[in-house]
């Protein structure tokens, strides 16, 4: 059956099955979280709420935003498996997370979210860049990823032997692709994390998460050295660290995932 490859790669990062009993004691005690950047401006105090899953490498993205223009708020970690009322009404049309919340009004799809706050927060952290040929390139990237990287890594995760290698080198090829605009930078953004290193930052805590558990080596220093160069600087970032979850968390959750995609 023919799978559609944005769902089915958040459907093996965004971990669907049981959850733990660690989580499980979270939620009960409560089923949301305070979690704050640097001191909130007036406007984001007047309510801002983020609906996320603590394995969604989308709604990451949406925290790195959040944190980067030093705006506090809310997270309400959801159960996909049993989606809140709340997320229900707030985005009854995909039903999906991640989901901002800003004074009441809800904005749905990560990278929309990501240009949204960088608008409504202008002050701070700039996230798109000023100029208007630099924004569009930001965005070509940014879909290029989503549409072709994304899809090109899925068959990593769900595949062994002689068909991985393939897409393997099928993947190394569209990220080399996305490398290139990264030559003669320190990030996408350029000397700071910007809009496309939000959007493609989760492949440098993920696909290392991807590779232990598919047995796969997808951006080495030979292959791809700029990538992998700047999954270590971006990892470094302040606000990426603080928002990012528990690795062997994330690792059993996807194991868990591939085993059961295997056996299927």
């Amino acid at each position: 059956m023919t799978r559609n490859p944005t769902v089915d790669f958040q459907g093996i990062l965004i971990y669907k099955g049981t959850r733990s009993h660690h989580l499980f004691q979270q939620q009960q005690a409560s089923s949301q979280q305070q979690k704050s950047g640097a001191p909130a401006s007036a406007m984001a105090e007047k309510g801002v709420k983020v609906f996320g899953m603590w394995a969604s490498p989308m709604a990451i993205r949406v925290e790195w935003a959040l944190r980067l223009k030093g705006v506090e708020y809310e997270y309400v970690d959801e159960d996909l498996a049993n989606k809140s009322a709340d997320l229900l009404r707030y985005n009854p049309v995909t039903k999906k997370v991640p989901v901002l919340v800003h004074d009441g009004k809800p904005i749905a799809e990560s990278t929309i979210i990501v240009e949204y706050i960088d608008e409504a927060w202008k002050g701070g952290h700039p996230i798109m860049p000023a100029d208007p040929y630099e924004r569009a390139q930001a965005r070509f990237w940014a879909r290029y990823a989503e549409d072709k990287c994304n899809a090109a890594l899925y068959p990593v995760f769900t595949t062994t032997g002689e068909a991985q290698g393939k897409v393997v080198r099928e993947a190394q090829q569209c990220l080399k692709t996305l490398e290139t605009a990264l030559e003669g930078k320190k990030f996408f953004g350029g000397d700071a994390v910007g809009y496309l290193d939000i959007v493609v930052g989760w492949f440098a805590y993920w696909l290392p998460v991807i590779e232990e558990v598919s047995g796969a080596s997808v951006v080495t220093d030979e292959e791809l050295p700029l990538m992998k160069a700047w999954f270590d600087r971006f990892l470094a970032v302040d606000v990426v660290k603080a928002a990012l979850p528990d690795r062997d968390r994330l690792l059993a959750a996807n194991k868990a995932r591939r085993e059961q995609i295997l056996s299927a």
